[in-house]
This record gives structure tokens, sequence and C-alpha cells, in this order.
């Protein structure tokens, strides 16, 4: 037969971090992150500019992201970003998603024991934004419209003078007809 025992709480035997250790710790979750998205594959680019966004929703917050909730997020992104455009908004929210995705993966016990919390993405269902980035369907254009582009390209090769933009543009129309016979098929 079991014995009943008490149960302990264990943040008792854990001293929480100091400033300087969560202030390294949050150096290297960040660096973690870089290398993550790297070894995923993203351009430097797109790494580049998610570091950005972190950096500057971290700058407004003034603390480490990881101490966010959705209250905080709400008033960055309903007051602060509010004016700015759609696209902008999007970018940080993703990134700031992903940020937390990783965090949860990988640092979410070792933040629980350093800080006491339990990480939590702050955007949640009530303040997602709408919209994405992903691509959207392509329609090819119809017969007029091709008629149209082509023969706007074949006066203006008519009138034009310099090699250079006479170069640009055939090498435009034959790029531009290559990708419509491949939306075509």
């Amino acid at each position: 037969m079991a014995a009943l025992a008490a149960v302990r709480d264990l943040r008792e035997h854990w001293a929480p971090a100091s400033a300087e250790e969560l202030k390294q710790f949050e150096t290297d979750a960040l660096s973690g992150f870089v290398l993550a998205r790297a070894s995923a594959g993203l351009a430097d680019g797109t790494i580049r500019g998610d570091v950005g966004h972190l950096d500057q929703i971290r700058s407004w917050f003034g603390r480490p992201l990881w101490d966010r909730e959705p209250a905080d997020a709400d008033a960055y992104f309903g007051k602060v970003l509010r004016g700015s455009p759609s696209g902008t908004r999007l970018a940080r929210s993703q990134a700031l998603t992903t940020y937390f995705m990783f965090l949860e993966l990988r640092h979410k016990v070792e933040l629980h024991r350093m800080t006491g919390r339990v990480i939590e993405c702050p955007i949640d269902e009530m303040n997602r934004l709408r919209g994405t980035k992903d691509a959207q369907l392509r329609i090819p254009p119809s017969e007029p419209e091709v008629g149209t582009l082509f023969a706007g390209w074949g006066g203006e090769l008519a009138t034009c003078r310099k090699l250079a933009p006479t170069a640009r543009n055939v090498a435009g129309m034959e790029r531009a007809a290559k990708r419509l016979e491949g939306l075509i098929r």
C-alpha cells in the first residue's frame, strides 16, 4: 500500500535568477533563435527582419519579451502601432509569435525555473492580427490583357532610340512571356 506524502513546492529550493543572469539568458535565447531560424533555411534578410521587429518590441516594452502578457500586446498593437501599415503590424506579430514558439519549445522549463513564470505567447485568439503573408491564388491574365501588355511593349520598342532601354524592355518581355506561359499551363 502506498503512503501519502506532503508535496513540496520546488520553487522554495531554487533562487530566482539575478538581473544579470536574466539579461545574459535573454541574449543567449535570441542567439539561439537566430541559429534555429538559420538552420531551418531562412534567408539572412528574413532573420534580420524578425530580429529587428523583436528588438523594436523589446525597446518599447522595456523588459524581456517573455514578461509580456496579452494586455501588453493589446496596448502595443492597438495603440502604438495602430496607424502603422498593416504589413508592419503583421510582420511584428508573426515575429513575436514565432519567437514565443521557440521559447516555449526550447526554454519553457528553464524560464520557469529562472523567473517563476510560465511563459505564454501574448498574441492569442482575441488579439491575433488578421491577414497573412502567404502567397495568394494567381489567376492568369486573359488573352486580351496579354495582347494589350505586349502591344504596349512593342510600341515602346518601335520608338526607343537607345540600346540600354531597348535591351531592358526586350529582356522584360521575354521574362513576362515565360511567366505567362507557366501560368497558363
